[in-house]
């Protein structure tokens, strides 16, 4: 008997439907991943069957005492580090003993040592798990069923990531190569009736001059040229027909949207070094990091590693430089105006305000045009998207805000604090794209170990060996 039995589900806001029509069984002990894109609904769905939230239509219906954990994509308990904050959402979830475990994101924050330990446990875990996550070791290392959202439909794949992927790869193959033929068939019947049309008008012309000439009787002139009209008629709108039918084939062979944002990142002007520290020491109360020896030119690229806690976020806040943050030693850095920064937690965004309205303060010079211009390049299109409030967007949409502010006033330095978290695999690839093309200093904090590999001439520092002991 299935743990929980999901019979024509759907959930919309507002005039947008997120998905309907869809109907589905969790297994105990079956794992599943929920992909799509960015503002798809993942965390919706994630939430009706949390029972946190309830679906415009169908229902999920739940075998008697079945306990439920859940893990929100984004924390907010007043812990510095963010893997702290999902592990203790972690332990949480499981102190409850769970039959069903949901997770939203669950490797956001996480190094790798804490990374390959839930990948243990959710192997591991006797009940059933679903999870939105972005993170591919993850989905092919544990998940064995996917449900992918798009185009308001869900569509259920039994198998790994990477066996999907091939799968869509080689539907997309086929795909196309119908749509070329297809188009190539509607192309020549539009070639064919453009001919029957100018066969059929050089005909009547001849047939009107033989009539005008008096090579034909009038009564029969006049029927055998109705007759040929008729004729050319009905074959000029077979073809027609025909056209139709192949741009309504077509239609139905439509490819899947693929949104490519066009967006760029230019860095302020900057000479000679932008970041310089000596003999540096950042904490607290008490020092966390000391023997800090740094310099930063224009273009240089620097990750900061480290296990979870170990003063990633405290040192970019000191090179941001946050009075909360006690430093010492010689310091130097960019106006504050000149930094970048994105934070773990997009904590950098008001949210009270709309999408809109989160850009216009950031550029409040700017023309209507230019604000709509520009959000467009960061994927924001729609009217009521642009007016939804910053506390409503997705993880990735936030992400995307952030970027596309920080963009509105090329910095001299970029400050990125995991910023690959909750973003879809497009966007993914193309934040990396930008970077690296960004031609100004960057600080990056990531345990995307996939992401740190694309970004070329990259120097790490390590902070585990500057930790101050307890």
């Amino acid at each position: 008997m299935s743990m929980i039995q999901i019979t024509d589900l759907g959930v919309s806001h507002g005039r947008k439907v997120c998905f309907s029509g869809f109907s589905a069984s969790i297994e105990w002990g079956q794992r599943i991943a929920i992909l799509g894109d960015n503002g798809s609904s993942k965390s919706s769905l994630l939430n009706v069957l949390a029972g946190l939230a309830t679906p415009t239509e169908g229902e999920v219906r739940c075998v008697a005492g079945v306990q439920r954990g859940h893990v929100a994509q984004i924390q907010h308990e007043g812990l510095l580090s963010g893997g702290e904050r999902v592990s203790r959402a972690l332990g949480a979830a499981l102190a409850v003993q769970p039959d069903l475990l949901l997770l939203d994101e669950p490797t956001n924050h996480l190094d790798g040592a804490n990374r390959r330990a839930l990948y243990r446990m959710l192997r591991h875990f006797a009940g059933a798990v679903v999870l939105v996550t972005h993170d591919l070791a993850l989905l092919d290392e544990v998940c064995d069923t996917l449900w992918h959202l798009e185009q308001g439909q869900i569509t259920v794949f039994a198998g790994h990531y990477t066996d999907y992927m091939a799968e869509r790869a080689l539907q997309r193959s086929a795909l196309e190569q119908v749509r070329m033929q297809t188009r190539r068939a509607a192309q020549s019947a539009h070639t064919d009736l453009m001919r029957e049309q100018e066969r059929a008008a050089h005909a009547r012309q001849r047939g009107a001059k033989s009539i005008e000439n008096g090579k034909w009787a009038t009564v029969k002139s006049l029927t055998k040229l109705g007759r040929s009209n008729t004729t050319a008629g009905r074959k000029q709108a077979q073809i027609r027909e025909q056209r139709q039918d192949l741009a309504n084939r077509l239609d139905e062979l439509r490819l899947p949207t693929r949104i490519i944002p066009h967006f760029h990142l230019p860095a302020g002007s900057a000479r000679g070094a932008v970041v310089q520290i000596n003999a540096g020491c950042v904490g607290y109360a008490a020092p966390l990091l000391a023997g800090l020896f740094l310099q930063l030119d224009h273009g240089d690229r620097l990750a900061l590693t480290g296990r979870n806690g170990c003063g990633k976020s405290t040192l970019a806040r000191a090179l941001l430089g946050d009075p909360a943050v006690c430093r010492s030693g010689g310091w130097l850095l960019p106006a504050a105006g000149q930094v970048g920064y994105l934070d773990q937690h997009y904590a950098t965004l008001p949210d009270g305000a709309s999408v809109w309205q989160a850009l216009q303060a950031v550029v409040p010079d700017w023309s209507d045009a230019a604000l709509r211009q520009h959000l467009a390049d960061f994927l924001f299109f729609e009217a009521s998207v642009i007016a939804t409030p910053v506390a409503q967007l997705s993880g990735g949409e936030r992400a995307r805000l952030a970027l596309a502010c920080i963009a509105a006033r090329p910095p001299q330095l970029l400050i990125l604090d995991e910023v690959t978290n909750n973003l879809d695999l497009t966007v993914r690839q193309h934040v990396i794209d930008i970077l690296q093309d960004y031609p100004g200093a960057m600080v990056l904090i990531s345990h995307d170990e996939h992401f740190l590999a694309e970004i070329s001439d990259l120097t790490r520092l390590d902070l585990d060996a500057l930790r101050v002991s307890d």
